[in-house]
C-alpha cells in the first residue's frame, strides 16, 4: 500500500485525490498547506486524517512513500527538493519548475537518491494520445514525423480567473518568467517535446497582446504565441497558443505516408493514409473516409462511456497509476526525463525571446524577439 500525501490545496488538489481514489493499493495519508484553513478543509471534504501546515513537520510524521505538489510553479523547486531529501518519490504538477536549470537539477537529485519524479503532463495520457502513440509506434506514418504541429487554446471568457492577475502585478502568475503562457504552455509543448530531438536548431518565438486582453489592461501581459522550432534531424514544429481562438486543442503528427490528429477537446483520432485515387474519384472517396473516422471515435467514445472508461480527468488518473506502478515495480517512467528537459528549456528560450530581460538563460543565451536559438539537452537518462 503506498502512502500518498499531497502538498497545497487549492483546487487542483481535488482533482488529484479523485483521481488517487480510482487507483486500487495507495492511500492518502496526509494533506498540507501553508495556509492550515485550506488543509483542513481539503481532509474534511475527503475524509483525510493528517493535516498540516508545514512540510517538514508532515514529511517527518507520516513519511509518505509519494508526495503530489499542486503548489504555485515558483515553489515547485524548494518544495519538490525537500520531498526528494526525506526520502519520497515526487508528482510535480506543471509546469514542472520556473527554469530548465532547476528541472535538471531536481532529476539529478532524484537520480541520485534512488528515487522517482515526475511532471504532471496528464493530457499526454488521454485515450486518443494513447491511441495515436500506438498508431506512430506501429508504423503508420510511414516512417518517423517529419513536422508536428501542437495547437492550445485558452478562454479568457471567465474573467474571475483572468481578472485575478490582470488587476495584481503581485499575483503569482504575473511574477512568472513568461506570465500567463508559463503555467499553461508546458502542456501543448511536452506534446511536441515527445516526437523532437534532443538537440534543437532553432526556436522561433513571436507574441502579441489580443485586442479582448487590451481593453481589461495589464498591457505588458501578452497572451497570443506563436513558435517554430526544427531539429537537428530536420523535423519541423508548430506551436500555437491563443485566447481568441475558442476550442482548439490538438496535437497533430505527419510522416511520410500518413497523418493523425488528437484531439483533446472531443476525444478523437483522426487517421488519415496518403493515398491518391483517379480523377473525380478525388472529390468523393477522402471525404467519405473522413466521415467514417468521426462515425467511428463516435462509437469508441460511447463504448468507452459504457464501459467507464470515458471520464474527466482520465489523462491524470492514467499518469498517476503509471507513475505508481514504476515506484512499486522499478518500470520505466511514464514521462522520459528527457522530454521533462527539453520542454523545460523549450519554454525557456520562448520566454526569452518574447520577454527580454524577465528571465535568465545562461545556459542558451538571450536572443531577440524571433530570432533563432540552438538548444541541446545535458544527457539525463
Amino acid at each position: 500500500m503506498l502512502k500518498i500525501a499531497i502538498v497545497g490545496c487549492g483546487k487542483v488538489a481535488d482533482q488529484h485525490v479523485a483521481a488517487i481514489h480510482r487507483i486500487p493499493e495507495c492511500e492518502i495519508v496526509s494533506v498540507c498547506d501553508w495556509e492550515p484553513l485550506m488543509a483542513k478543509q481539503l481532509g474534511q471534504r475527503f475524509g483525510i486524517a493528517g493535516c498540516f501546515s508545514d512540510l517538514k513537520e508532515m514529511l517527518e510524521a507520516v513519511s509518505p512513500d509519494i508526495v503530489h505538489i499542486t503548489t504555485p510553479p515558483r515553489s515547485h523547486y524548494s518544495l519538490a527538493k525537500q520531498c526528494l531529501e526525506s526520502g519520497s518519490h515526487v508528482y510535480l504538477e506543471k509546469p514542472f519548475t520556473v527554469t530548465a536549470s532547476e528541472t535538471e537539477s531536481l532529476i539529478q537529485l532524484a537520480q541520485r537518491r534512488g528515487l522517482k519524479i515526475t511532471a504532471g503532463h496528464n493530457y499526454l495520457f488521454t485515450l486518443e494520445m494513447l491511441e495515436m502513440r500506438r498508431l506512430v509506434e506501429k508504423g503508420f506514418l510511414g516512417g518517423r514525423p517529419i513536422h508536428l504541429e501542437s495547437y492550445w487554446s485558452y478562454d479568457l471568457g471567465d474573467l474571475r480567473y483572468a481578472s485575478a492577475f490582470l488587476g495584481n502585478r503581485n499575483h503569482w502568475v504575473r511574477q512568472l518568467p513568461g506570465q500567463l503562457f508559463h503555467n499553461i504552455i508546458s502542456h501543448g509543448i511536452g506534446k511536441l517535446a515527445e516526437f523532437l530531438d534532443d538537440e534543437l536548431t532553432e526556436i522561433i518565438a513571436t507574441a502579441h497582446q489580443s485586442e479582448q486582453l487590451r481593453s481589461l489592461g495589464a498591457q505588458e501581459v501578452l497572451d497570443e504565441l506563436r513558435v517554430m522550432i526544427r531539429d537537428n534531424r530536420g523535423t519541423t514544429a508548430f506551436f500555437c497558443f491563443s485566447t481568441q481562438i475558442r476550442g482548439l486543442n490538438q496535437l497533430r503528427v505527419y510522416g511520410p505516408s500518413g497523418s493523425v490528429t488528437a484531439d483533446i477537446i472531443t476525444g478523437s483520432l483522426v487517421r488519415n493514409k496518403s493515398r491518391s485515387y483517379k480523377s473525380y474519384l478525388t472529390y468523393f472517396v477522402p471525404p467519405l473516409k473522413s466521415a467514417h473516422e468521426y462515425f467511428r471515435n463516435a462509437r469508441v467514445n460511447v463504448a468507452n462511456f459504457l464501459t467507464r472508461r470515458l471520464y474527466q480527468d482520465f489523462g491524470m488518473k492514467e499518469l498517476i497509476e503509471r507513475f505508481y506502478n514504476s515506484v512499486r515495480t522499478g518500470s520505466p517512467l511514464p514521462i522520459p526525463y528527457r522530454e521533462i528537459i527539453l520542454t523545460a528549456r523549450i519554454m525557456d528560450e520562448i520566454f526569452v525571446q518574447i520577454y527580454p530581460g524577465r528571465s535568465e538563460m545562461p545556459e542558451i543565451g538571450h536572443q531577440e524577439s524571433g530570432q533563432a536559438a540552438t538548444v541541446a539537452v545535458s544527457s539525463v537518462a
